[in-house]
C-alpha cells in the first residue's frame, strides 16, 4: 500500500479473502498458492520487477541497515557471499536488557487487537515481503549459497507460502473457542445460575526466532509469523552469515506495525558479533518464552534440555532415506532420485542420504537390476543431470560453508566411490565452491560402514548402502528413525507387501513418507497448505510445519466470569 497509515477496517477488508483462501486450503490439503513463482509475475502493482530487485539489493551492499530500534550500542556485520562476495552490511547490536523491556511494552494493544486483525496485520507484511521477492531472492542467494531461481522460488513465494499457512493455523486455533458465552445451570425449584464469560487468547511473550544459513526464510517464516499471529513479539536472531534476508523481513514488519498503529518494537532484530553465540544467553531470559530453531541436534538437544521457561520448537538433523526395492518405471525412478540427490548441493534437511538397495538386485520394468547396476545406473543419471556446466550451477548452487566441503571430500575415503564429485568453475563467480554429489557404496552388514550411514553427512553425499533383503531394509529403515530420526523417507516399490511394510514403519516412528516418485515432483520438497515438513514424532523434529500443535501452544486462553 502507498498510505502511510492502515485502518483495522482497511487492512481487514484487503486480506479477509486471502485468509479464507488459506483457511479452505488447510482443510481441503489442496493445491493453492496466492504467490507467483514466476519471474516474470512481479513487477506492476508496487512489486519489484528481476531488474528493480537486484538493482535494490546491489543498493544495500556496504550500508548501514538501520532498523531504528531501541538499545542498539553498536553495529556488526560480516557476510561474504558463498559466491565470493562481501555484503558489507552492518545490522544493529542490541543490549537487550534495553530491547527486551520495549519489546513487550508493546504486547497488551496487540492482544487486544484480537485475532483477525493481528492476521491481517501480519499477512500485510507477508504482501510487502512479496512485493520485494526479487531483492530477497539475491539476499538469500548471497547468504545461503542457492542458485538464483531456487533462491527466488524457495525464498520467496515458498516462504511467503509457508508464512500465510502459520498464520491461517495460528487464526484457526484461536477463534475455536468463542469470545463470550452465556452459561445458565438450572436449579429446578430455584432461580438458574447464570454467568457470562469472556474468552481471550493471550501470548505467551517474546518468542526467539534462531534463523539457519540454508533457508532463512523458507524456515524462519513460520515460527515469525505464528508467533507474530498469536500475539506474542518476535527477536528474530539470524545465523551470521545469513542475517540479510531476515533483517530486510524485520524492516518490512517494523513498517507495517507502525503504519497499522502497534509498536514496532514487536518484531525487532538481534543481530550479533563475531563468535559472540547470543542465542544461547538470550534462550534462557525469562522474557523469552517461546523459541523456534532449525540447526544442528547438538544446540537443539541443548535448547530443549535447558530452555525450560520456554515452549521449544526445533527442526534438527535426520538421516533421511530411500529404499529402492522394485520400480515399474527405471529411469524415471533414477532421473527423480538423480535430482533430489543434487538440488542444492544436497544443502537441505529433506535431501536423501542412505539408499537401501537389496544386494541381490531389484526388479524393474527394464529387466531385472543387480545392485551394482542400480547403483551405476544412479551414478549415470546424475553424471546426465549435471554434465552441462551452466545447468549444473543452476541446480547446485554453492557450498554454503566449509564444513560442507569437509564433509563431501572426506566421504570418498569411506567406500568403493561409485560416482565421484567434480569442481565445477561458475561463470559470474569465480570464487564460489561448486561441486557435484559423491555416491559412495557401503555394505549394511559391516559394522565399519554402519558407523558411516548411521550419521548425518549434511551436503552432497549419498551412500548406496547393499542390504540382504526388502525386509532387511524395512528394518533398518525402523532402526534409522527411532535412532538417528528422518525428515523424509521415499520407497520405490510394486509389491503391495513391501509399501505394507515400509508404510507401517512410517506411521510406527512418525516419518513422512513418499512412494513411487518418478515425475516432477520429489522427496526434498513439500508444498504449504498441504505437505506437513516434519512430523515432530522423531528426532530429526519435535514439531512438524505446519499444523495445529505449532501454533497453538504460543498462546493461551483466559476466562474471564460475571455474574450476569
Amino acid at each position: 500500500m502507498a498510505t502511510t497509515e492502515l485502518t483495522d477496517h482497511e487492512l481487514i477488508a484487503t486480506h479477509r479473502p486471502t485468509l479464507d483462501q488459506a483457511l479452505e486450503a488447510v482443510r481441503t490439503r489442496a493445491y493453492w498458492s496466492p504467490h507467483p513463482e514466476h519471474a516474470k509475475a512481479y513487477g506492476e502493482n508496487g512489486s519489484l520487477s528481476v531488474a528493480d530487485g537486484k538493482a535494490a539489493f546491489d543498493a544495500l551492499l556496504g550500508t548501514r541497515l538501520d532498523l531504528g530500534q531501541p538499545g542498539t550500542d553498536d553495529w556488526v556485520g560480516g557476510e561474504v557471499s558463498p559466491y565470493g562476495i562481501e555484503l558489507g552490511v552492518t545490522y544493529p547490536h542490541a543490549d537487550v536488557d534495553v530491547l527486551l523491556p520495549a519489546m513487550r511494552a508493546g504486547q497488551a494493544a496487540w492482544r487486544d487487537a484480537g485475532p483477525e486483525l493481528r492476521a491481517a496485520v501480519c499477512l500485510e507484511i507477508l504482501g510487502r515481503i512479496g512485493d520485494r521477492t526479487h531483492e530477497l531472492a539475491h539476499a538469500v542467494m548471497h547468504t545461503s549459497g542457492q542458485a538464483y531461481l531456487m533462491a527466488f522460488q524457495a525464498g520467496g513465494p515458498h516462504a511467503q507460502d509457508r508464512g500465510l499457512e502459520a498464520v491461517a493455523y495460528a487464526y484457526f486455533e484461536q477463534v475455536r473457542t468463542p469470545a463470550t458465552a452465556e452459561w445458565t445451570k438450572p436449579q429446578g425449584k430455584r432461580d438458574p445460575l447464570v454467568l457470562t464469560k469472556e474468552f481471550k487468547p493471550v501470548p505467551r511473550g517474546i518468542a526467539l526466532l534462531i534463523g539457519c544459513n540454508t533457508f532463512p526464510t523458507w524456515n524462519g517464516y513460520p515460527g515469525l509469523f505464528a508467533s507474530l499471529a498469536t500475539g506474542n513479539a518476535v527477536l528474530v536472531k539470524p545465523h551470521p552469515r545469513a542475517v540479510l534476508p531476515l533483517a530486510l523481513t524485520v524492516r518490512i514488519a517494523r513498517e507495517v506495525l507502525t503504519e497499522a498503529g502497534f509498536d514496532p518494537n514487536l518484531v525487532a532484530l538481534a543481530a550479533e558479533r563475531p563468535g559472540e553465540g547470543i542465542a544461547r544467553t538470550l534462550a534462557v531470559r525469562p522474557e523469552i518464552r517461546i523459541i523456534d530453531y532449525t540447526g544442528s541436534t547438538a544446540f537443539g538437544d541443548w535448547l530443549e534440555a535447558n530452555a525450560r521457561q520456554a515452549q521449544v520448537y526445533t527442526e534438527k538433523a535426520g538421516v533421511n532415506t530411500v529404499l529402492v526395492e522394485s520400480t515399474d518405471d527405471y529411469r524415471g525412478m533414477l532421473a527423480n532420485l538423480a535430482f533430489s540427490l543434487s538440488l542444492y548441493s544436497g544443502q537441505m534437511c529433506t535431501t536423501p542420504q542412505n539408499l537401501l538397495i537389496p544386494r541381490d538386485g531389484i526388479t524393474t520394468n527394464e529387466g531385472p537390476k543387480t545392485y551394482d547396476e542400480v547403483v551405476a545406473g544412479l551414478a549415470k543419471a546424475v553424471d546426465a543431470l549435471l554434465g552441462d556446466d551452466t545447468r549444473a550451477n543452476a541446480l547446485l548452487g554453492a557450498i554454503v560453508n566449509p564444513d560442507v566441503k569437509a564433509r563431501l571430500e572426506a566421504a570418498a575415503g569411506l567406500g568403493e566411490v561409485a560416482f565421484a564429485s567434480r569442481e565445477i568453475a561458475h561463470p559470474d563467480f569465480p570464487e564460489a565452491v561448486v561441486r557435484t554429489p559423491v555416491i559412495v557404496k557401503l555394505d549394511g552388514a559391516k559394522p565399519d560402514d554402519e558407523a558411516a550411514y548411521m550419521s548425518e553427512c549434511f551436503g552432497p553425499v549419498s551412500f548406496a548402502v547393499a542390504v540382504d533383503s526388502a525386509a532387511d531394509a524395512a528394518d533398518l529403515l525402523r532402526r534409522t528413525i527411532r535412532e538417528k530420526g528422518a525428515m523424509t523417507v521415499a520407497a520405490y516399490t510394486t509389491s503391495q507387501d513391501v509399501e505394507r511394510d515400509v508404510e507401517e514403519v512410517c506411521l510406527e516412528e512418525a516419518a513422512q513418507l513418499s512412494l513411487n516418485l518418478t515425475g516432477g515432483v520429489y522427496v526434498n520438497q513439500t508444498a504449504a497448505f498441504s505437505d506437513f515438513h516434519g512430523s515432530g514424532g522423531n528426532p530429526a523434529a519435535n514439531a512438524a510445519l505446519c499444523d495445529g500443535a505449532f501454533v497453538a501452544n504460543r498462546f493461551r486462553v483466559v476466562e474471564v466470569r460475571r455474574q450476569a
